[in-house]
């Protein structure tokens, strides 16, 4: 039933959803002109705004880029390709893989987004290496378990507000993420989602004379060809020494970091694959192979997020998430405040997709409101960090890694995704809402 009922919206996203590049050129534009009919601003502030901001995103850009290649290189060894073929084996059939590929990606994205955005991504591969299946669903399953990121371990927002000095501490203080992360609405939504996605993308999986297969030139791993090295450069290149050496040393700072009482963020995770691909493959030959493979997915991120960067200068700066914001405060009470961040960050989160600009666009007037109608501000920033993940089912931007692993377009995931919104939106707001 759920299979015919979301094949309407299937097919309105495959007819009308643009490419990423082109719908990232809408945004800017709607950015521009609600900045200036909503703002008054004039069209040579709304263009200084965007270009000083244009290059705003990029050390997150090379972070997001390093989040495919290292994760592709890492996948892409033969102890990990191993342990995923393993995992993959568990499925017997097309169902079963769309609900292990969705529980997979739920964990892996609890414990840290961009471990999530990768593994997911890869194991599908793996489960279509096996199991014919609905390749469209099983990608937007994987991208699916992406939606809990902000109420997990790596949470941009809880973690902000949990760090003495943070810019909001004046009028908060710091609020622990005993009363965020791990309290209890917060758990019982992330486990409400651990039992409602998989069972929605169960649900959504058409018959087998109607799926559409994963094109098997697009989900194989780069062959390494066998080099019998002739010259001193090729015993360089082929030196598991030189490659361990180097490889077991970074290792060995990530286990100190670690240690030390480290967190994970970004930073670390790319570290790690990095590394760990440099100790797997064993030689700098066959990681060069498997990066000249990884590579070939990062144009979309290349070239879109600048577009991206640029749009959040424009919103920030203008005052339009501003309004936008105190719009859903203004018909707020005690009670519905966290339900109306929660949609306002939905809603600003298509322009600023990313948590923590998200979070200092929107904690001057979701806190000063919280505060004043006496609202659960650990609720209230929840809300909002609840609204950034929940857009992202909607929104292509983060969707461009797991796209160019899975060699997929946007419109071809973006239908079940739009399903998966409907349902994790009221799941969420009854959470925030009632418990």
């Amino acid at each position: 039933m759920l299979n015919r009922a979301s094949q309407p919206l299937v097919r309105l996203v495959e007819r009308y959803l643009p490419d990423p590049y082109i719908f990232v050129l809408i945004l800017t534009l709607v950015a521009a002109v609600a900045a200036m009919l909503v703002e008054g601003q004039s069209p040579v502030a709304v263009m200084d705004m965007w270009g000083k901001g244009f290059w705003g995103l990029l050390t997150f850009s090379m972070q997001m880029l390093l989040v495919l290649v290292t994760g592709f290189m890492l996948a892409s060894t033969p102890l990990v390709k191993g342990i995923l073929d393993r995992l993959a084996s568990m499925a017997r059939n097309p169902g079963q893989a769309i609900l292990l590929v969705t529980y997979v990606s739920l964990v892996a994205s609890w414990i840290n987004w961009g471990f999530g955005l990768v593994v997911g991504a890869l194991f599908a591969k793996a489960l279509a290496r096996r199991i014919q299946v609905h390749y469209p669903l099983l990608i937007a399953s994987a991208y699916g378990g992406f939606v809990v990121w902000h109420g997990g371990l790596a949470g941009s927002i809880p973690l902000t507000i949990a760090t003495p000095g943070h810019f909001t501490e004046s009028q908060i203080g710091v609020i622990g993420t005993g009363d965020t992360i791990f309290a209890f609405f917060n758990l019982a939504i992330v486990v409400a989602l651990f039992i409602v996605v998989p069972l929605i993308n169960r649900l959504m999986l058409p018959p087998q004379d109607e799926s559409v297969f994963a094109d098997p030139s697009k989900i194989q791993d780069p062959e390494v060809p066998e080099v019998t090295p002739s010259r001193p450069a090729e015993h360089l290149e082929n030196s598991r020494l030189l490659a361990w050496l180097v490889g077991f040393s970074g290792v060995a700072y990530a286990v100190y970091y670690f240690v030390q009482g480290g967190g994970l963020n970004l930073n670390i995770v790319n570290f790690m694959f990095l590394f760990l691909a440099i100790v797997l493959h064993q030689t700098p030959h066959r990681l060069l192979v498997s990066l000249n493979e990884a590579v070939k997915g990062g144009a979309g991120i290349v070239i879109q997020f600048p577009f991206y960067a640029g749009i959040m200068a424009i919103m920030t700066q203008s005052g339009l998430a501003e309004t936008i914001s105190q719009g859903f405060v203004s018909i707020a009470t005690e009670q519905t405040l966290p339900f109306w961040s929660f949609i306002s960050a939905g809603v600003v989160n298509l322009f600023v997709p990313s948590g923590g600009g998200q979070w200092a666009v929107q904690a001057p007037v979701m806190l000063p409101a919280a505060l004043a109608l006496g609202a659960d501000v650990p609720r209230v920033a929840m809300a909002v960090a609840w609204g950034d993940a929940w857009t992202n089912l909607l929104q292509p931007f983060w969707a461009l890694p797991v796209l160019a692993i899975a060699g997929l377009r946007a419109k071809d995931i973006m239908g079940y995704c739009l399903v998966l919104l409907i349902v994790t939106g009221v799941v969420i707001s009854l959470g925030l809402s009632f418990l």
